[in-house]
């Protein structure tokens, strides 16, 4: 997720936001018929029932018990430490408690895979950090280049905005998002006086024209995965002119506006170059400390060769990416023989 791929179904950043609670009167145990002691992995779980819903899909579990891979609910309400044991634990819960405890678990067990620690989780979570490390890697090869939108933070004081987006050098229209990445909802501001009627805290983003469409790139340890989404339309110069006030999208680029099938402009549906999207994901997982997360990347309309990364969400929906049950697994599985 986000700019202007955000209509996004629950796909990114917190559709979990602060559930602990509900995790602890949920008490879900995945029952499988491979033994403990047996199994080739043994996968600790602490999600929310909607993530839960979304990811651990029939078809996965088959095939997870088939390579030897249990899946084993967590208790968030009891001590880590006494469940178990895991190889691996895989978890979307959010609030400090839960990051407390996940913490002091990866310090006494050292052994197990978190995925992923909680302070690299929290650095994809707030929009201002969120893009630094797209932008500190400056990326530019044969292939193409990619950047991020001309963005500035607004944390309070709506008065101040359009003199800030002057200042800055932001032209309209505007994209709006919140500065906590806990909502996929988006404003498109169209004139300089509507700007103050947005509300702080938030990330103001150019808007930049792709042809209304986006591609999600999903990112599992080595593996990536690239899908095209719609997006927002292009905005004309006669259209801006024409249009006033502040337009809100409460998601966008919803899996079920699938562009893969569509009959696009080549120049608009072609995929980002293989070699660029793996050095791209490659670099930003080594600098996100991550293993699981996906990029939201658009092309500038009229260019062949000029990427934008808009958005980046930890552990997205991969149950709507293709093939996600092969390649979750054998993730899964190449950390534990790593280890």
């Amino acid at each position: 997720m986000t700019m202007i791929g955000e209509m996004a179904c629950p796909e990114g950043g917190v559709e979990e936001h602060g559930e602990v609670e509900e995790q602890k009167m949920q008490r879900k145990y995945t029952v499988s018929a491979v033994p403990t002691l047996n199994a080739a992995a043994v996968v600790g779980y602490a999600l929310t029932s909607k993530k839960i819903k979304s990811f651990l899909q029939p078809k996965l579990e088959r095939l997870a018990r088939q390579k030897g891979i249990l899946f084993v609910a967590i208790d968030p309400s009891r001590p880590l430490s006494d469940q178990g044991p895991f190889d691996i634990v895989l978890h979307k819960l959010s609030g400090k408690e839960w990051r407390h405890i996940l913490e002091d678990y990866r310090q006494a067990h050292p052994e197990v895979t978190v995925l992923d620690p909680p302070d690299a989780i929290q650095h994809v979570h707030n929009r201002q950090s969120m893009l630094q490390d797209v932008t500190d890697l400056n990326l530019s090869d044969p292939y193409g280049t990619v950047d991020v939108p001309k963005q500035l933070v607004i944390k309070k004081d709506p008065s101040s905005i359009p003199d800030a987006v002057n200042k800055a050098g932001l032209r309209l229209p505007i994209v709006a998002k919140p500065l906590v990445a806990k909502s996929h909802e988006l404003s498109l501001a169209y004139d300089e006086s509507s700007l103050q009627k947005l509300v702080p805290p938030l990330v103001l983003q150019e808007f930049i024209n792709h042809g209304g469409v986006l591609f999600k790139v999903y990112v599992v340890g080595e593996a990536i995965k690239v899908v095209r989404r719609f997006s927002l339309p292009d905005v004309s110069k006669r259209e801006l002119s024409k249009n006033f006030g502040v337009y809100h999208f409460p998601r966008v680029s919803c899996a079920a506006a699938s562009a893969d099938e569509a009959d696009l402009d080549p120049g608009v549906a072609e995929l980002p170059p293989g070699p660029l999207l793996e050095r791209l994901a490659g670099e930003l997982r080594r600098r996100l400390g991550l293993h699981l997360f996906n990029l939201d990347i658009i092309r500038e309309h009229g260019t062949q060769d000029s990427y934008y990364v808009i958005d980046i969400n930890y552990f997205p929906g991969y149950g709507k990416m293709p093939e996600y049950e092969h390649i979750f697994t054998d993730f899964l599985l190449d950390l534990v023989r790593r280890k």
